[in-house]
């Protein structure tokens, strides 16, 4: 095939997806998800290396670690405030149009958490059948139980915004009721975990108290997403999440201190993300303004369909592109291993040299990514009755690989 015959037949698929488009998607909603979706495996890419030890197994690392300056990056990459925001809008009208055509709020929640479970269970499972073989193959132990961390690491996120969909009829309420000011007492509720975890009673406090934030700390921009599906949510609510985010995010750094990284550092006490801190909220604010202020002109540019494209193509892959990221990386790294320390793929991520081989590396993370894909997103189909035996079957092999991915076997 020639690159003219190429050319042609990317022009034609462009096309296609561009006039299949019904007249009221809205656009810009699908693009923030796609943008927001496109920062995780970035930043995981990014953001995160390995070490090889004398007995050639891989271990964690990373760059901000070594390159405290790096932390801003991370403040650009973390867009999961934008991630649960477009969710909340998403939602808030998939639920209202389900339950105009008569469909119970039971059958709704099944069909969305089914959509987010398959993937979960198709990528976990494979990995259950890898580790045996691969451990065969003479992979150490170590460097499948670092894989299994990492492979496991983003689906914590699938269980939160599960049981997040869960409570959309109740936020709808909410917002009805209360606007956008229904989000206000989630970030007054981590703004008072953080206070008892940080502030002079720390000391005092039991260690389970920051997961008190894990709920309301990624609620609070769904909540918003909610309210803006609604139209409780305007430009000028915007403008006041934009500016009032903002100032509270310089603020929690210049005069409270918080880390300035919001992804976790290892050897750091203290981490943002895990679960989430006030910082966070104050990012998502801001992020949630900006992005509410921008959907027009998103919009607008997102009726190129050289742009669209790519973006209902990330959205129709989005779960496959959140649980396979991480293995498209180890695909890369796991034999790279037995060479030893290989420049920006094995080699500890603490020089400058690092960081530019790190981004020579992103190109192969994403093909191999896209061929992983290409068969990976069979799991998001719908399962048959006839496959309930395989479900089950995934079910057992994924609960056996979380057990030993969370370090319990």
């Amino acid at each position: 095939m020639t690159l003219a015959s190429l050319r042609k037949s990317a022009s034609a698929a462009v096309a296609s997806i561009d006039a299949k488009t019904p007249a009221h998607r809205d656009r810009a909603v699908d693009g923030l998800r796609a943008l927001a979706l496109l920062a995780v495996p970035t930043g995981h890419w990014l953001l995160g290396g390995f070490t090889v030890d004398a007995q050639g197994a891989l271990h964690n690392a990373s760059p901000l670690s070594a390159f405290s300056f790096f932390a801003p990056l991370s403040w650009v990459l973390q867009m999961l405030g934008i991630f649960f925001l477009v969710g909340g809008y998403a939602s808030a009208l998939s639920y209202s149009r389900a339950r105009e055509r008569g469909t119970s709020t039971s059958e709704w929640l099944r069909g969305r958490l089914a959509r987010l479970g398959r993937p979960v269970l198709g990528v976990t499972a494979v990995w259950a059948t890898l580790l045996p073989a691969l451990h065969a193959l003479g992979v150490p132990w170590q460097t499948l139980r670092t894989g299994s961390t990492l492979v496991i690491q983003p689906l914590w996120f699938v269980g939160v915004y599960a049981a997040i969909t869960a409570l959309t009829p109740w936020c709808l309420r909410a917002a009805r009721r209360w606007g956008a000011w229904a989000a206000a007492p989630l970030i007054g509720s981590v703004a008072l975990v953080d206070f008892l975890r940080y502030g002079p009673f720390a000391p005092s406090m039991p260690s389970w108290l920051s997961l008190l934030n894990l709920l309301p700390g990624w609620l609070f921009a769904y909540q918003l997403g909610v309210s803006w599906g609604e139209k409780k949510l305007g430009r000028r609510g915007a403008w006041a999440l934009l500016i009032g985010g903002a100032v509270l995010f310089a603020a929690l750094l210049l005069v409270f201190h918080y880390p300035t990284s919001m992804v976790g550092v290892p050897g750091e006490a203290r981490t943002n993300s895990h679960p989430p801190s006030l910082l966070v909220l104050a990012l998502a604010a801001a992020q949630s303004g900006a992005a509410i202020l921008l959907h027009n002109r998103i919009g607008a540019l997102l009726r190129r369909p050289a742009l669209w494209a790519p973006v209902v193509i990330m959205n129709l892959s989005a779960m496959t592109i959140l649980c396979w990221h991480q293995t498209a990386m180890l695909t890369a790294a796991i034999p790279a291993s037995f060479a030893g320390a290989v420049p920006g793929l094995t080699q500890a991520p603490d020089t400058l040299a690092w960081v530019a081989t790190r981004l020579a590396w992103l190109p192969l993370f994403a093909v191999l990514l896209a061929l992983t894909g290409r068969y990976a997103r069979g799991f998001e189909a719908p399962w048959t009755r006839a496959r309930r035996g395989r479900r089950a079957l995934a079910g057992v092999l994924a609960a056996g690989f979380a057990v030993f991915a969370l370090g319990l076997a």
